[in-house]
């Protein structure tokens, strides 16, 4: 019966260090997901709200629903957009993606066919 009782405690964790290799793992996964993900998205959306505000009457811009315009107007939480010869209408500064001229560099060339 004793031989079993030595087994036992031969097998129990030794202590700090072996807790700590149980947990490395997971330490591990959440560094990658840090660098691969969350800190990329936190930079995005801090240069979106620098974007948004640093806009000025004249920017070309594109809005969430795909809008684009010229910004003919600013208030503090709505743009005046003109979309064509004095047609305006106002959207939330949120409402806005980016610049309509970031998005036609970025657009794929259409294949003459």
């Amino acid at each position: 019966m004793s031989g079993i009782a030595w087994a036992a405690d031969a097998a129990a964790p030794a202590g700090i260090p072996a807790q700590f290799a149980q947990f490395l793992p997971l330490i591990l996964i959440f560094v990658v997901f840090y660098f691969l993900l969350i800190r990329p998205q936190q930079k995005k959306a801090k240069a979106h709200q620098n974007y948004l505000a640093n806009l000025k009457k004249g920017d070309r811009i594109i809005t969430g629903g795909g809008i684009h315009g010229v910004i003919a107007g600013l208030s503090d939480t709505v743009v005046t957009l003109e979309i064509a010869d004095n047609v305006r209408i106002k959207v939330s500064r949120a409402a806005i993606a980016g610049s309509a001229a970031e998005a036609e560099k970025q657009a794929p060339a259409k294949s003459g066919g």
